[in-house]
């Protein structure tokens, strides 16, 4: 495995015609609305109560400590949203809300080091006694995350002074000597931020306390021995488990908190999916460190079984609402379908850490495919109204009245209870800048196609590279280059599997025959000193896709796709019953006038509705083939529920 580098601050610059809005909206609207959320101040919103959790255990409130388990989270969230978006441009107003709740986690922090406000307010002597289910490991992650992104923004140290206290009070908590706990969180993510830590302060104890988190999971009765030693009483549930290795809903516990095997002995994606796509994005971050084969091997596996067998058109992963949980091979239901919006966050984080062992492009096609479409759509395009759950199809009144599905909403809500997806919306888009590149001696990889404007370092020269498009809208893609040496360097560019390897290629106005290689990049090498262009054209077209027959929800039906974008259909412009809807298999997609969301892509094709008695007083009726052709549209998923309520759906009918 070669080195492959992330870009870092200062590299990259997004200057782009669709993400900017988007980016801009975390920054004006978005971060500002969360913070009046976690205030309390959004009149009929979910209660949050998160600051003042922190008023209280630093003792300027009383009171009791209210909300999930895991409420600090929502905060510590924030302050990375925060920092990431003080990264693009600094700003005294958000600097000064940040450094009020700064100034109330560092009072609110025990001596210790121990940051959590719910054992801190409520049950102090409880610390550390229910690892697997009370989330102070993944609290501590969250919050470190966040303050490792607000000081290399800002350079006060505050935070993160707070943050290394809390991390050294955890290493000589946890680890492999005698005297220490031999556990591992129950929600990964501690992981990933004791990484980050170990990155801005170069102190090895937190890449091998992340490593142990890693190394021992799946190897001991760490969680068993707690659960026997809190007399098998459940965290959710307040009551006595009797059946130790099954007492998660359908799941055996082991498996939904996948230590039921190694890590390096798992193949396929189990259990909470956003706890694993976390543990697996350390699992690849790990592995491209140290350039271990056996851990990389157990990460492919994971993500083949994930892209071939779990994975949503949309970029959405965790099948079912049952734990919010992988279920098995193509069990991919549209209608009841869970699809978190942190999950496909996970998988985006996931996909980069593997993008660091080895370039291939199923890991930015991925990348891409969540972007456009979970992660996007898991926001309206105002910034104040949020979806947890993305299902690929939904009648409002089954959401509204059936329990197999009212985990699905069919409107956006202004927050939830477990707040979790709102602010990780916010701290990606907000870092997005991150995901364009990577770099290796000689080589900047183009991952993803977003207008920027970026300094790449190599190991010893720099390309500078200027990207303009309208992606994802059209296939056209510009790239300025230039270098600060006469010597050969290579720019190497995705194309993306959904343009049928159909693209043209120049280089400086001359056209340049060349083949993508089998990883699915285009490799440029040549002297980039002066000013060069590369223009790549890929072949954008809408096309209806067909899932693998073992997906049975969706036999005799397609998806429509342009580029990366997935389409659906709205009540909004096709009536209602858009079940009785079928497209036309050979109907040509054209353009439709009309805006949504800003400048987007409508699509219109053929169709028939069928003329069934629906609304007469009997239940059922002799089939009748009667039906009127109609026009169809479709708007880009990720915008559906932005105009009004109504049905939804992914995967149409087809027929000739």
């Amino acid at each position: 495995m070669s080195d492959y580098r992330l870009l870092k601050k200062n590299e990259c610059e997004i200057k782009d015609s669709f993400w900017s809005y988007y980016i801009d909206l975390v920054r004006e609207k978005v971060i500002p609305y969360q913070w009046e959320i976690l205030n309390d101040r959004i009149e009929d919103a979910e209660p949050s109560h998160a600051i003042d959790n922190f008023r209280i255990a630093a003792g300027e409130m009383e009171g009791h400590f209210y909300g999930e388990v895991f409420q600090d989270s929502d905060v510590s969230k924030w302050l990375e949203a925060v920092g990431n978006i003080l990264m693009l441009e600094r700003d005294e107003k958000l600097e000064a809300q940040a450094d009020s709740v700064i100034d109330i986690i560092a009072k609110a922090q025990d001596e210790s080091g121990y940051l959590d406000t719910y054992f801190l307010i409520e049950a102090p002597e409880k610390k550390w006694t229910n690892v697997l289910e009370c989330h102070e490991l993944y609290c501590a992650g969250h919050f470190i995350e966040g303050a490792v992104s607000y000081y290399l923004a800002t350079g006060k140290k505050k935070v993160f002074d707070v943050a290394v206290k809390l991390a050294d009070y955890l290493c000589d908590v946890f680890g492999k000597e005698e005297g220490k706990m031999h556990g591992y969180p129950g929600h990964q993510e501690i992981e990933i931020a004791l990484l980050k830590l170990y990155d801005v302060t170069g102190s090895e104890k937190y890449f091998e306390l992340a490593q142990y988190f890693i190394d021992t999971r799946g190897t001991n009765r760490f969680f068993e021995e707690e659960f026997e030693k809190r007399d098998r009483i459940c965290q959710w549930t307040k009551a006595k488990v009797e059946e130790p290795n099954r007492w998660y809903n359908q799941f055996p516990y082991s498996y939904y908190n996948q230590f039921h095997l190694p890590v390096r002995r798992q193949k396929e994606a189990v259990g909470h999916a956003v706890r694993g796509v976390y543990m697996y994005t350390a699992m690849a971050d790990i592995a491209s460190r140290t350039k271990e084969k056996e851990l990389f091997d157990a990460c492919k596996n994971i993500w083949n079984n994930i892209v071939q067998k779990q994975l949503y058109i949309t970029g959405g992963i965790g099948a079912t609402h049952s734990g919010e949980a992988f279920t098995t091979a193509y069990d991919l239901p549209n209608d009841t379908n869970y699809s978190e919006t942190c999950a496909s966050i996970g998988l985006v984080f996931f996909a980069q850490k593997m993008l660091k062992n080895e370039v291939n492009r199923t890991y930015a096609d991925v990348m891409e495919q969540a972007l456009y479409n979970t992660i996007l759509g898991g926001m309206n395009y105002e910034g104040n109204r949020f979806f947890y759950v993305n299902p690929l199809e939904v009648v409002p009144e089954t959401c509204y009245g059936n329990t197999e599905r009212n985990h699905v909403k069919p409107v956006r809500q202004k927050w939830f209870s477990c707040a979790c997806c709102p602010p990780n919306i916010a701290r990606t888009l907000a870092g997005l800048w991150q995901y364009i590149y990577t770099a290796d001696e000689d080589t900047a990889y183009v991952h993803l196609y977003i207008g920027n404007e970026s300094k790449i370092r190599l190991s010893e020269h720099t390309l500078c590279v200027r990207q303009t498009t309208e992606y994802p809208w059209n296939g056209n893609i510009t790239l300025d280059v230039s270098a600060d040496t006469d010597e050969p360097l290579t720019v190497a560019l995705r194309i993306p599997a959904w343009s049928g390897e159909q693209f043209v290629i120049t280089v400086d106005g001359v056209c340049h025959e060349v083949s993508a290689q089998p990883n699915g990049y285009v490799y440029l090498k040549q002297n980039w000193n002066g000013n060069h262009r590369i223009v790549l054209e890929l072949v954008m077209k809408p096309e209806l896709i067909q899932a693998n027959r073992r997906v049975h929800y969706n036999g005799g039906r397609a998806a429509l796709v342009c580029g990366p974008v997935v389409y659906c259909l709205e009540e909004e412009d096709n009536g209602r019953y858009l079940n009785q809807i079928m497209v036309d298999a050979k109907s040509e997609w054209k353009e439709k006038e009309g805006t949504l969301g800003g400048r987007s892509r409508i699509l219109e094709g053929r169709g028939w509705r069928e003329q069934m008695r629906t609304d007469q007083e009997s239940l059922y009726h002799v089939y009748s083939e009667d039906r009127e052709e109609i026009a169809v549209t479709a708007v880009p998923y990720f915008l559906w529920n932005n105009r009004s309520d109504g049905e939804m759906q992914v995967w149409m009918r087809v027929g000739r």
